[in-house]
């Protein structure tokens, strides 16, 4: 884990073994791709799905550490998708952070019900995806 965020940019972000296993969930290809690059630069594995039914069928073989999904997205949105997760004995514990471009206090309230741990509005900056993974992982 990295303590001072100045060595972010150079040092990979790892849980102390292997690279830590990130999982993005959004319907957005750039969003997706942009953490991806963003991610895989800090050492991390990173897994993309682009909605929840695509990450459901993904994230009991790659297991993630954390998990970073977007709240509207088609079939399947983030909070259907968190509390999906969250159900799942396997994956209570592992990190969800919802990712948004709506800031009421009613959809963070609403993230918290369903189990995440951090809302993150988009547009969110690489401090703010680093920063998550240092605070839960």
């Amino acid at each position: 884990m990295i303590d001072d965020a100045s060595q972010a940019d150079s040092a990979a972000v790892s849980n102390g073994q292997a690279s830590l296993k990130v999982m993005v969930i959004d319907d957005s290809k750039t969003i997706r791709r942009t953490a991806e690059t963003l991610l895989k630069k800090q050492g991390c594995e990173v897994e993309t799905a682009n909605d929840g039914f695509e990450a459901l069928s993904k994230v009991a073989e790659f297991r993630p550490d954390i998990i970073f999904v977007d709240i509207m997205m088609p079939r399947l949105d983030g909070y259907q998708t968190c509390a999906l997760i969250k159900q799942n004995n396997a994956f209570r514990k592992t990190p969800v952070i919802m990712l948004s471009s709506k800031d009421s206090i009613f959809d963070k309230a609403r993230g918290r019900i369903v189990g995440s741990e951090e809302y993150l509005t988009k547009p969110f900056t690489k401090d703010d995806l680093l920063e998550a993974i240092r605070r839960f992982t």
